[in-house]
């Protein structure tokens, strides 16, 4: 894509301090280091976020994961933990429009970094509970 800050990085238009690159994945640092390590993960294609995968480029990227989280452990053996971040569309904090995962190694729980998940256990029941998991299911045997 021809704006794509992500693209441009890809192509060696722009520079950046790539950690890990094969024929489908490209990994380098994030130039905003919530932590030291901060790294994105993206497929080389071209993809706004997770609903434009198909199987084959989920296969590609996410299979890279663990090999980069792991030379992130070991690069830094002070990391105690590590958050994995995907946010697709604005409303969900995507800023860049070419799908990337963080990974954000932790060293404690100090680090300037955060996720919040509310406890909302109340405010469904066991009935609506169910609703919501039949709907999703239905979706999901149409869209195999």
């Amino acid at each position: 894509m021809e704006d794509c800050i992500f693209c441009k990085i890809i192509n060696q238009e722009i520079p950046s301090y790539k950690v890990y690159e094969d024929e489908k994945v490209y990994a380098f640092l994030d130039i905003t280091q919530v932590t030291k390590g901060h790294t994105l993960v993206i497929p080389k294609k071209h993809v706004s976020d997770i609903f434009e995968y198909d199987e084959q480029l989920a296969t590609d990227l996410f299979t890279r994961i663990p090999k980069i989280a792991r030379a992130l452990e070991t690069a830094f053996p002070e990391m105690e933990g590590l958050n994995i971040v995907n946010n697709n569309k604005e409303v969900a904090y995507q800023t860049v429009f070419h799908s990337h995962v963080h990974l954000i190694p932790r060293y404690s729980k100090k680090d300037d970094f955060s996720l919040h998940f509310g406890k909302h256990m109340e405010d469904y029941t066991q009935e609506q509970m169910q609703a919501i998991a039949n709907q999703i299911q239905k979706q999901v045997k149409s869209n195999e």
